[in-house]
């Protein structure tokens, strides 16, 4: 089982909880994922199987898209509903145009602090860890992108939110930092990922079906060869795949088709495929060459 498995988690189990159940269920040891979810939180994870668990980092740098709601005048220890009040209710004062002004400032690149109970690393230990014990915090803001923001809907005390980040986005401290912004405070009470790079949840299984099915889930994967699809791609001779499996660089000579120039150095990484179309390797070029930088088959 070499692939992608796109997964719809439910409310309830960690990411992790889902990798290992999938990994029981379906006889492949080897799974990993491409970004954490909360457990509160639903919507598609993207799981990588067998040999594709080498492509995790380059998927797990894809931009997101999520669907929240952000309950307004409220704050909480966690910036999620699961968190305990930090003090008493706040009225609301801001009409719709200063929400939607609020939420259109985070728009760019920004610095953000993660949220106090998060996987982020204090001195060596879970932030999380540290802040169930009731000590202080205290994280470094983190250079983020948000690509757009659509508002959705807004009543007096709640705003729903369609949001696409570049990866270490916490939509908790998006919720905290709004309520912040419109003097009123706020907690994050739902949240949905509805893709991860161009994969759309509506391509996924459900996490109940992709545990029925077992090993069937083979027949479910994106396969490695298409799991990076805005990378150029070139196929290899029988000569240029053993280069490739090797880690050796292979040149125009080692192609199976004619090209007047190889893919530039600006391209990044170039997908090696064998004659077959299967992925060999993820291939860098320079000095007139592709040289693999990730061997995968």
């Amino acid at each position: 089982m070499d692939g992608v498995l796109l997964v719809d988690k439910p409310a309830g189990p960690t990411s992790h909880d889902v990798v290992r159940r999938i990994r029981r269920t379906s006889g492949e040891s080897r799974i990993g994922h491409t970004g954490t979810l909360d457990p509160r939180a639903t919507g598609l994870l993207a799981l990588v199987l067998g040999r594709a668990t080498r492509l995790a980092s380059r998927l797990t740098a894809h931009r997101k898209t999520y669907e929240a709601e952000i309950r307004l005048g409220l704050s909480t220890d966690t910036d999620d509903a699961d968190g305990q009040p930090l003090g008493d209710p706040m009225p609301v004062t801001a009409d719709a145009t200063a929400v939607r002004a609020a939420v259109a400032s985070f728009v760019g690149a920004i610095d953000q602090v993660p949220p106090k109970h998060s996987a982020k690393k204090v001195r060596g230990e879970r932030a999380y860890a540290i802040a169930r014990r009731d000590e202080d915090v205290q994280l470094a803001p983190v250079p983020v992108t948000v690509f757009e923001i659509e508002t959705l809907g807004y009543t007096v005390d709640h705003v729903r939110l369609r949001v696409t980040t570049s990866p270490g986005f916490y939509v908790r401290a998006l919720a905290r930092d709004l309520g912040i912004a419109l003097g009123c405070g706020g907690h994050l009470t739902s949240l949905r990922r509805t893709v991860v790079g161009r994969f759309h949840v509506q391509a996924a299984l459900s996490f109940d079906e992709a545990e029925r099915i077992g090993p069937a889930v083979a027949d479910r994967l994106v396969s490695m060869a298409d799991a990076l699809p805005d990378s150029p791609a070139v196929r290899l001779t029988e000569r240029g795949l053993v280069r490739a499996r090797h880690g050796n660089a292979v040149g125009t000579e080692h192609l199976d088709f004619e090209v007047g120039a190889l893919p530039p150095p600006s391209a990044g990484d170039v997908r090696l495929l064998g004659p077959a179309g299967d992925l060999v390797a993820i291939a860098q070029s320079r000095g007139g060459a592709l040289h693999p930088v990730l061997v995968v088959g």
